[in-house]
């Protein structure tokens, strides 16, 4: 029997594929399930034995924190990336590593077909198959959800049918968990003016009592939380367990999907928006007016390709040697306060802070200039201005 490669969550879509393409399509089904944060020890023993019961052949369990946070995380906290300046891109992200991990997969057991549960309307299918395509042209992808256009009432009784009898009781909420944040999806997000219950968050709060927390930076890198030093994964996770007991991090994402609809849904994402608000701040002391403004053109232009899919073109790796180069003096302290369902920054400590410059103070004294000085600088600065006006006089 010729294998296929499914990549697989445990959920109806996916159990679906597996027995879809055994009973169907006759194929040796392989699955693999690529964790970012989202699966606990329990669930992903629970999916291995779920896939198992499916009729897999083999199923692998691949966790890639670490290539994750190496190949995606570090930039966009480096670019303090946020899609539509709300989404910490915590969903869009993972699909792309997800998906190379994949196909790595394919490669090793041989597979002649690759296959995925993605629907025709979303921005998933697309960054699967590009991957997909641009890694392996050789392996033919699958998909049955998307070619079928079945309801899933339509893949609950094929399931059944072939003696799958789990609960497959729609969750009210549909919920997509990774270390950078929490998608959140539902009946509100599906229109233009609802917002999402209090209880469609996974977080609930928790906490009351303000509790203040120090971030610690080394050239952009989250090192510390408080001066204890660990990995910036760890510290990731740490922060993510303190803000979300404060049910920081929540709120909506409204944009343009690849396919060119709109698309809105609910994310809850502590950690990614404290890290982003806090590294921030630490570069308005410590960059030039320059180097913030150009991070920001093509910080933006990173999270946007890297959103719709296109992190394999070359572009890719030259914005990010100019974002590891730009953090080079971005280390120092921030100072956070959590808050119900909200934060502040409260400030920075940094010995490449530029605020303590001897030239001056801002709209207090000019240590190293005269107002001669400033007089004929405000003269010359304005003679663009003064020119065009004397030629245009006309106009106004």
């Amino acid at each position: 029997m010729e294998k296929v490669v499914v990549a697989y969550s445990g959920g109806l879509d996916t159990s679906y594929c597996v027995k879809y393409l055994i009973h169907e399509k006759k194929l040796d089904v392989h699955t693999i399930l690529v964790n970012t944060g989202g699966f606990s020890k329990e669930e992903l023993l629970q999916t291995e034995k779920r896939a198992y019961e499916l009729g897999s052949t083999s199923h692998t369990n691949k966790t890639i924190l670490n290539e994750f946070y190496q190949k995606a995380i570090k930039y966009l906290i480096f670019g303090n990336v946020l899609k539509n300046n709300t989404y910490p891109l915590s969903v869009s992200a993972e699909r792309i590593f997800q998906a190379i991990e994949v196909i790595n997969y394919a490669k090793k057991v041989g597979a002649k077909y690759i296959a995925h549960g993605s629907t025709g309307a979303g921005n998933d299918q697309i960054r699967f198959d590009v991957i997909f395509q641009t890694l392996a042209p050789e392996i033919e992808i699958i998909t049955p959800i998307r070619d079928l256009k079945l309801s899933r009432q339509e893949e609950v009784e094929f399931l059944e049918k072939h003696g799958v009898h789990y609960s497959w009781e729609k969750a009210q909420y549909s919920i997509n968990k990774g270390i950078w944040g929490t998608s959140v999806g539902g009946k509100e997000t599906l229109t233009s003016h609802s917002s999402l219950p209090e209880n469609a968050y996974p977080s609930q709060l928790q906490k009351q009592q303000e509790e203040t927390i120090i971030l610690n930076f080394e050239k952009g890198e989250l090192v510390g939380l408080d001066g204890v030093q660990d990995t910036p994964i760890r510290n990731i996770q740490k922060l993510e367990e303190l803000a979300s007991a404060y049910a920081i991090g929540r709120d909506i994402h409204v944009g343009d999907t690849i396919i060119g609809i709109k698309g809105r849904v609910g994310f809850e994402a502590a950690a990614p928006l404290v890290i982003i608000k806090a590294h921030h701040l630490l570069e308005k002391h410590v960059l030039t007016k320059w180097q913030q403004y150009w991070k920001e053109q093509l910080a933006n232009w990173y999270g946007m390709l890297l959103h719709e899919g296109n992190y394999m073109d070359p572009v890719m790796r030259n914005i990010e040697v100019f974002l590891d180069d730009s953090q080079q003096s971005v280390t120092g302290n921030v100072i956070v306060k959590l808050k119900p369902y909200h934060f502040t920054l409260e400030g920075i400590e940094s010995e490449f802070d530029m605020m303590k410059s001897d030239f001056g103070q801002y709209g207090e004294m000019n240590n190293s200039w005269t107002s001669e000085d400033a007089k004929g600088f405000i003269k010359i600065y304005g003679n663009a201005n003064k020119i065009y006006h004397n030629v245009n006089a006309n106009k106004l």
